[in-house]
């Protein structure tokens, strides 16, 4: 199985830097049923925490929680997910107080919310560290959510995304707004977690 090679080796792939500006939400096709992965693909939901306090309220980064605009789009972001269909069979999260918080508060918008594993390598993480969790745990599913951080989640999914309709790929090189949700479809299925090799299906963030 080919994977991104590892923080230290990142140079390896240049990876677009991430920008942060606003972007309104577009439409979301209805997705297709993916129940397992393998030869008829995967599907990816890249998740960005929702807005969280400033910095240094508190101190620690880690400890963050979110604003009260930040829970509001939590709820919307789930409710969007369930909307249109999509029902991942895992959760990845960064153990980072607002990412866990976002995932609280959307997932009980889920008919059928799946187990959610928090995993510390996903907190700051790189695309390649985000790779290599995901190459350890989504074999088998077709379907994977993962809730994290810009500028890695960013990069990672202008990098995934080599087809797609062009408006969509242009908004995600705009940026990657916080509760936003990028959906990635990978017709190689979790091998296929190469640049370019995703296709962007949707991209949704609340508008304000």
């Amino acid at each position: 199985m080919h994977t991104f090679p590892g923080r230290r080796t990142m140079a390896v792939y240049a990876y677009p830097a991430a920008k942060e500006t606003a972007m309104t939400p577009g439409p979301a096709p209805h997705p297709t049923s993916l129940a397992t992965g393998g030869d008829l693909g995967c599907r990816l939901l890249l998740v960005r925490h929702a807005k969280a306090v400033p910095k240094g309220d508190p101190a620690e980064d880690a400890e963050r929680p979110l604003s009260e605009r930040g829970r509001a789009d939590a709820h919307r972001t789930g409710r969007w997910l369930a909307q249109s269909g999509y029902a991942p069979a895992l959760a990845l999260c960064s153990p980072a107080r607002r990412t866990r918080q976002t995932w609280q508060l959307l997932v009980p918008e889920l008919a059928e919310p799946p187990p959610a594993v928090h995993d510390g390598r996903l907190y700051a993480a790189t695309p390649n560290a985000l790779v290599t969790v995901l190459a350890e745990s989504a074999g088998g599913l077709g379907c994977v959510a993962l809730v994290g951080h810009n500028p890695g989640i960013h990069e990672l999914a202008s990098a995934l995304c080599g087809s797609g309709p062009r408006k969509l790929r242009e908004r995600l090189g705009e940026g990657f707004p916080t509760s936003g949700v990028v959906v990635v479809d990978l017709p190689g299925g979790w091998d296929g977690l190469t640049p370019g090799a995703g296709r962007l299906t949707a991209f949704w963030a609340p508008d304000h």
